[in-house]
């Protein structure tokens, strides 16, 4: 006999619990067990090959080493309800079920076959876009982006799709939804998914911008973000370059030529192009608006008021890809030409002299920011370049030599004053280092599509993704983490599964074995 003692608890994944902190009934119906909170859900247990007792004890003082390390509460508390008796049999299966369906069944042999059945099908459907027989890490990696994608339906798309940004903690975030569509989606064969996340945003899209979080039922958009909405047009130039789908551009043409009128005339937060050099201005003191987006209370750890380098990669891309839009629609593409043109020009202000890569934010409150950060190496990845090829190398040479590591690039140079190495502490020590140093899994994709770029070889492109078949074990199991420690060993640390880490090495992994194979 095997005896399981049946914790519950219903709080949010932010908080701990306290005995008496919650009280549902706790109800024998025939076999089950179900745990009933009115007004919120029925949870039900089935023991396959057992039989339940009921208890009611609480349980306190579970230890939480991880949230003490965070400076966060470390003591929570779990409901008892009772124990599942499990009768152990050779050559049988035999444990417990937990389900909020009705109809969930407890044949332990048919969900296990359920579920590998499922695995082989998403595997089946991601091979044609990978490769014929893809190393075993990607397969893995294309199991991972399944877990990310889930249903957003909306009144006037009813099978709508989203993104999950990473998790535990993160919903559906505009700004990663788009960075990590074409890796989740189009690397595993889902256009269809692709496609319908891209339509599901466009009902949202308000002054040229898209929302930094997707709102929830009732709930008004927030749209602090700059980048959310130009990483879209590379989204859709990748969905569009997978699909030739070009019927779903033509629908959503205009909405992506109204989104280069609102960057050009004037936006939210100070977005626009300043006419003089064509290049995009945003922000005000208290928000942040770029992927560097940390705020404690008031303080916004890396403002980047000005013109940030990454986003004027993303807006020159943008602008290259409206020139071929509208020409494959027939539609006037003199303006977006002119702009590329003059927006070329305009970025060539990020480069400093004797061969130090890209300042990396122009014209901000105290002048020009030459701080050695990844984000420069957008300017040479994104499909479309506003620079020559030697200063691609120089940009490729500079966060090679001062933040590639094995899993990422890190934030910010360990040269520099405010490098942090280690994401540890409270809240203000953890978000005050977030963007200082840390190693971000999602900028190792580009790092190598830019290395790809600039020496044209494929193979030891992505013999830098490599290490990340390593990293699969180390802290979410078969998944990415959101970041890692700047400095060796580079111990994982926050969301043990983000979306945008699995879908770009995935997405970098595939385009440079296509490149490969021509």
């Amino acid at each position: 006999m095997l005896r399981v003692r049946l914790l519950v608890n219903a709080r949010d994944h932010h908080v701990s619990m306290t005995p008496g902190g919650f009280t549902p009934r706790v109800e024998t119906v025939e076999n089950q067990l179900h745990v009933v909170c009115p007004d919120r859900f029925t949870l039900r247990f089935q023991a396959a090959g057992g039989q339940f007792q009921t208890e009611w004890d609480w349980i306190e003082n579970f230890d939480l080493p991880v949230e003490r390390e965070r400076g966060l509460p470390d003591r929570d508390a779990h409901l008892s309800i009772g124990h599942a008796l499990l009768t152990l049999r050779p050559g049988h299966w035999v444990g417990i079920t937990a389900s909020l369906h009705e109809t969930a069944s407890a044949d332990l042999d048919a969900a296990l076959r359920r579920f590998l059945d499922r695995e082989a099908a998403l595997l089946d459907r991601a091979r044609p876009h990978l490769a014929d027989s893809p190393p075993d890490w990607i397969e893995q990696l294309a199991l991972a982006a399944d877990s990310f994608l889930f249903a957003r339906p909306l009144p006037d798309l009813p099978d709508g799709e989203s993104v999950i940004a990473g998790y535990p903690w993160f919903g559906d975030w505009g700004r990663d939804t788009m960075i990590a569509l074409p890796g989740l989606t189009l690397a595993t064969g889902r256009l269809d998914s692709a496609r319908r996340i891209l339509l599901t945003f466009a009902r949202f899209v308000d002054q040229g911008m898209l929302p930094n979080v997707f709102p929830g039922a009732g709930e008004t958009p927030d749209y602090n973000t700059v980048d959310a909405g130009l990483w879209y047009f590379e989204a859709w130039r990748a969905y569009l370059e997978a699909s030739g789908d070009w019927p779903a551009l033509a629908e959503v043409f205009p909405v992506l030529a109204d989104m280069i009128d609102w960057h050009v005339r004037g936006t939210r937060y100070r977005i626009g192009m300043d006419p003089a050099d064509g290049l995009l201005y945003a922000g005000e003191p208290g928000v942040q608006l770029t992927w560097m987006d940390a705020k404690v209370g008031d303080w916004v750890v890396t403002p980047r008021i000005g013109k940030p380098v990454e986003i004027n990669a993303l807006w020159y891309n943008a602008l290259a890809i409206m020139v071929d839009f509208a020409g494959r629609l027939g539609q006037p593409s003199t303006l977006y030409t002119e702009l590329v043109a003059k927006v070329r020009h305009g970025f060539q202000r990020f480069v400093r002299s004797a061969g130090a890569g890209l300042s990396d934010v122009l014209d901000g409150p105290a002048g020009d920011d030459p701080t050695s950060r990844p984000n420069q190496i957008f300017a040479v990845s994104l499909p479309h370049s506003p620079l020559d090829t030697a200063t691609q190398q120089t940009v490729v040479r500079i966060c090679g030599r001062e933040l590639l590591t094995s899993y990422g690039l890190r934030s910010l140079a360990p040269s520099h004053p405010d490098y942090r190495p280690h994401y540890l502490g409270g809240v203000w020590e953890r978000d005050g280092s977030y963007h200082q140093g840390p190693v971000w899994g999602w900028l190792l994709g580009h790092y190598a599509l830019a290395e790809y770029r600039v020496y044209g070889d494929t193979a030891a492109a992505q013999a830098r993704l490599q290490p990340i078949r390593d990293h699969l074990l180390d802290a979410g199991l078969g998944t990415v983490s959101e970041i890692l420690d700047g400095a060796p060993p580079h111990i994982p640390r926050g969301a043990p599964a983000q979306a945008w880490s699995v879908a770009c090495v995935l997405e970098a992994w595939q385009r440079l074995e296509r490149l490969k194979r021509q």
